[in-house]
């Protein structure tokens, strides 16, 4: 799955790289970069907008189910376990996620939150508040539980 993972990004970058250029080359070639994201997205079953800045180094082992919307922001060397969802309540209310980022499976943050750097979101955790940088968040109406060593 992670060889799946690694394609789907891979034609999100190709897509941002020719979105941000002009000229019949690129217009073609933005096309042929969304008809690959959406054929990794059938494939891992995800749905990340080719819009959403992603950061380098983005990890997703387990892609299936994955959601990110096309506002939000993930910063560089950050993991998203399965079933993620990243997305909005309102207009322009998008999470931001810093870097370094762990994010377990099924954990949910929606709304303007802000989850700083090397924070770590427990599985099925619903965040949506701000999450401060090297702690842990956790529960249904995620609660900050400890803040970690290494921060």
């Amino acid at each position: 799955m992670i060889a799946f993972s690694h394609r789907l990004l891979a034609s999100i970058e190709a897509y941002q790289y020719h979105r941000a250029r002009r000229g019949l080359w690129h217009r073609m070639m933005r096309k042929v970069a969304r008809t690959r994201h959406l054929i990794w997205s059938i494939i891992t079953q995800s749905d990340i907008a080719p819009q959403a800045s992603l950061g380098r180094r983005l990890m997703l082992p387990h892609p299936n189910g994955v959601v990110i919307h096309e506002d939000a922001v993930i910063g560089d060397d950050c993991m998203i376990m399965q079933q993620v969802t990243i997305g909005m309540i309102g207009e322009g209310q998008v999470p931001r996620i810093g870097s370094r980022v762990y994010i377990g499976a099924g954990a949910k943050i929606i709304g303007k939150v802000e989850v700083g750097d090397g924070a770590r979101i427990g599985a099925n955790a619903v965040v949506v508040d701000d999450v401060p940088a090297g702690c842990t968040a956790v529960g249904v109406r995620a609660r900050v539980i400890k803040k970690s060593a290494e921060s």
